[in-house]
Protein backbone atom coordinates (compact mmCIF):
# COMPACT_ATOMS: atom_id res chain seq x y z
CA UNK A 1 0.00 0.00 0.00
CA UNK A 2 1.17 3.13 -0.96
CA UNK A 3 1.51 5.56 1.78
CA UNK A 4 2.59 9.60 2.03
CA UNK A 5 5.91 10.27 2.26
CA UNK A 6 7.00 12.45 5.43
CA UNK A 7 8.19 16.23 4.69
CA UNK A 8 6.08 16.29 1.31
CA UNK A 9 4.36 19.61 1.07
CA UNK A 10 5.67 22.96 1.56
CA UNK A 11 7.36 25.56 4.34
CA UNK A 12 5.80 28.13 6.48
CA UNK A 13 5.91 30.88 3.58
CA UNK A 14 2.76 33.40 3.90
CA UNK A 15 0.85 32.82 0.64
CA UNK A 16 -0.91 35.37 -1.50
CA UNK A 17 -4.05 34.63 0.58
CA UNK A 18 -2.40 35.75 3.74
CA UNK A 19 -2.19 32.68 5.44
CA UNK A 20 1.18 30.18 5.53
CA UNK A 21 0.60 26.44 4.97
CA UNK A 22 2.52 23.84 6.85
CA UNK A 23 2.19 20.05 7.10
CA UNK A 24 3.57 19.48 10.96
CA UNK A 25 1.19 19.62 14.13
CA UNK A 26 2.97 21.20 16.63
CA UNK A 27 1.82 20.89 20.68
CA UNK A 28 -0.76 23.78 19.97
CA UNK A 29 -2.77 22.51 17.48
CA UNK A 30 -4.98 20.07 19.22
CA UNK A 31 -6.54 22.63 21.16
CA UNK A 32 -6.32 25.04 18.20
CA UNK A 33 -8.23 22.48 16.22
CA UNK A 34 -10.70 22.08 18.86
CA UNK A 35 -11.45 26.14 18.70
CA UNK A 36 -11.72 26.08 15.19
CA UNK A 37 -14.24 23.10 14.72
CA UNK A 38 -16.37 24.55 17.57
CA UNK A 39 -16.09 27.85 15.64
CA UNK A 40 -17.35 26.44 12.69
CA UNK A 41 -20.95 25.49 14.18
CA UNK A 42 -21.17 22.52 12.44
CA UNK A 43 -20.24 19.59 14.71
CA UNK A 44 -21.37 17.73 17.22
CA UNK A 45 -19.17 17.66 20.27
CA UNK A 46 -18.43 13.78 20.25
CA UNK A 47 -17.25 15.32 16.71
CA UNK A 48 -15.23 17.64 17.88
CA UNK A 49 -13.40 15.53 20.26
CA UNK A 50 -12.25 13.19 17.35
CA UNK A 51 -10.55 16.46 15.51
CA UNK A 52 -8.84 16.70 18.06
CA UNK A 53 -7.71 12.69 18.92
CA UNK A 54 -6.74 12.66 15.54
CA UNK A 55 -4.13 15.59 16.06
CA UNK A 56 -3.16 14.43 19.32
CA UNK A 57 -2.09 11.04 17.60
CA UNK A 58 -0.32 11.91 14.61
CA UNK A 59 1.55 14.09 17.10
CA UNK A 60 2.05 11.28 19.42
CA UNK A 61 2.64 8.81 16.76
CA UNK A 62 3.81 10.29 14.30
CA UNK A 63 1.98 10.41 10.20
CA UNK A 64 3.11 7.18 9.13
CA UNK A 65 2.30 5.12 12.13
CA UNK A 66 -1.15 6.73 12.46
CA UNK A 67 -2.44 7.90 9.17
CA UNK A 68 -3.12 11.16 9.94
CA UNK A 69 -1.42 13.83 7.52
CA UNK A 70 -2.54 17.50 7.73
CA UNK A 71 -2.36 20.53 6.23
CA UNK A 72 -2.41 23.49 8.23
CA UNK A 73 -2.71 27.19 7.17
CA UNK A 74 -1.79 30.11 9.98
CA UNK A 75 -2.59 33.47 9.40
CA UNK A 76 -2.05 36.27 12.16
CA UNK A 77 -4.75 35.21 14.34
CA UNK A 78 -3.44 31.71 14.52
CA UNK A 79 -4.77 28.13 12.93
CA UNK A 80 -6.75 29.77 9.83
CA UNK A 81 -8.17 26.04 8.65
CA UNK A 82 -6.95 22.81 8.16
CA UNK A 83 -6.97 19.22 6.28
CA UNK A 84 -6.86 15.72 7.76
CA UNK A 85 -6.41 12.38 5.34
CA UNK A 86 -4.79 9.55 5.12
CA UNK A 87 -4.30 6.09 3.52
CA UNK A 88 -7.47 3.77 3.80
CA UNK A 89 -6.13 0.22 4.96
CA UNK A 90 -6.73 -2.82 2.63
CA UNK A 91 -6.23 -0.68 -0.68
CA UNK A 92 -3.65 0.21 -2.81
CA UNK A 93 -3.89 3.80 -3.78
CA UNK A 94 -7.34 5.08 -2.06
CA UNK A 95 -7.26 8.11 0.64
CA UNK A 96 -9.77 8.85 3.02
CA UNK A 97 -10.01 13.47 3.60
CA UNK A 98 -11.05 12.83 7.08
CA UNK A 99 -11.50 16.81 8.01
CA UNK A 100 -11.40 19.92 6.29
CA UNK A 101 -12.44 22.80 8.49
CA UNK A 102 -11.39 27.04 8.19
CA UNK A 103 -12.33 29.13 10.66
CA UNK A 104 -15.59 31.23 9.81
CA UNK A 105 -13.92 34.56 9.35
CA UNK A 106 -12.07 33.31 6.84
CA UNK A 107 -14.58 31.37 4.92
CA UNK A 108 -15.64 32.07 1.17
CA UNK A 109 -12.10 33.35 0.32
CA UNK A 110 -10.47 30.46 -1.36
CA UNK A 111 -8.72 28.72 1.85
CA UNK A 112 -10.60 25.78 1.30
CA UNK A 113 -10.15 25.22 -1.74
CA UNK A 114 -6.26 25.72 -1.03
CA UNK A 115 -6.23 23.27 1.71
CA UNK A 116 -8.24 20.44 -0.45
CA UNK A 117 -5.68 21.37 -3.33
CA UNK A 118 -2.64 20.87 -1.05
CA UNK A 119 -4.26 17.71 0.26
CA UNK A 120 -4.79 15.76 -3.07
CA UNK A 121 -1.12 17.01 -4.11
CA UNK A 122 0.14 15.58 -1.21
CA UNK A 123 -2.11 12.13 -1.84
CA UNK A 124 -0.95 12.13 -5.85
CA UNK A 125 2.81 12.78 -4.56
CA UNK A 126 2.57 9.57 -2.52
CA UNK A 127 0.88 7.43 -5.08
CA UNK A 128 -3.04 8.07 -4.34
CA UNK A 129 -5.55 7.65 -6.62
CA UNK A 130 -8.65 7.86 -5.24
CA UNK A 131 -10.20 10.32 -2.47
CA UNK A 132 -13.13 9.49 -0.46
CA UNK A 133 -15.08 11.95 1.42
CA UNK A 134 -17.90 11.22 4.07
CA UNK A 135 -20.51 13.97 4.98
CA UNK A 136 -23.85 14.58 6.12
CA UNK A 137 -26.99 14.73 3.64
CA UNK A 138 -28.89 17.64 5.59
CA UNK A 139 -29.48 20.82 3.57
CA UNK A 140 -27.07 22.73 6.68
CA UNK A 141 -24.74 20.42 4.78
CA UNK A 142 -25.59 21.32 1.20
CA UNK A 143 -22.80 24.15 0.73
CA UNK A 144 -20.43 21.46 2.01
CA UNK A 145 -21.21 18.64 -1.20
CA UNK A 146 -21.43 21.89 -3.25
CA UNK A 147 -18.00 22.29 -2.47
CA UNK A 148 -17.01 19.32 -3.32
CA UNK A 149 -19.06 19.15 -6.10
CA UNK A 150 -17.42 22.13 -7.71
CA UNK A 151 -14.14 20.55 -6.80
CA UNK A 152 -14.60 17.46 -9.42
CA UNK A 153 -15.74 15.17 -6.58
CA UNK A 154 -18.56 13.22 -7.61
CA UNK A 155 -21.61 11.40 -5.55
CA UNK A 156 -21.15 7.58 -5.48
CA UNK A 157 -23.84 6.73 -2.59
CA UNK A 158 -25.87 7.92 0.01
CA UNK A 159 -27.33 6.05 3.41
CA UNK A 160 -30.41 7.31 4.88
CA UNK A 161 -30.45 8.30 8.54
CA UNK A 162 -26.66 7.26 9.44
CA UNK A 163 -25.66 9.82 11.53
CA UNK A 164 -28.96 9.79 13.15
CA UNK A 165 -33.01 10.21 12.14
CA UNK A 166 -32.85 12.52 9.21
CA UNK A 167 -28.78 12.74 8.58
CA UNK A 168 -27.69 10.20 6.17
CA UNK A 169 -23.96 9.87 5.24
CA UNK A 170 -23.01 11.16 1.43
CA UNK A 171 -19.99 9.88 -0.11
CA UNK A 172 -18.11 11.40 -3.10
CA UNK A 173 -15.03 10.33 -4.56
CA UNK A 174 -12.26 12.28 -6.59
CA UNK A 175 -10.12 10.34 -8.96
CA UNK A 176 -7.01 11.91 -8.79
CA UNK A 177 -5.03 12.62 -12.38
CA UNK A 178 -7.72 13.63 -14.18
CA UNK A 179 -9.68 10.43 -14.97
CA UNK A 180 -13.49 10.85 -15.04
CA UNK A 181 -15.71 8.67 -12.12
CA UNK A 182 -18.32 7.16 -13.69
CA UNK A 183 -22.18 8.11 -12.28
CA UNK A 184 -23.52 6.85 -8.87
CA UNK A 185 -25.33 3.80 -9.60
CA UNK A 186 -23.19 3.28 -13.56
CA UNK A 187 -22.57 -0.06 -13.86
CA UNK A 188 -18.55 -0.93 -13.84
CA UNK A 189 -16.35 -3.58 -15.98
Amino acid sequence: MSTPRSGLGCGAAPTAFGFALRDTPVSSDPAAVERLVVATGFFRPSEVAIARELVEDSLARGPEASGYHFVLADDARGLAGYVCFGPIAGTESSFDLYWIAVRPDRGGRGLGTALLAAAEARIAAAGGRRVYVETSTTERYAPTRAFYAARGYRLEATLPDFYAPGDGKAFFVKVLGGCEVPPCGSVRS
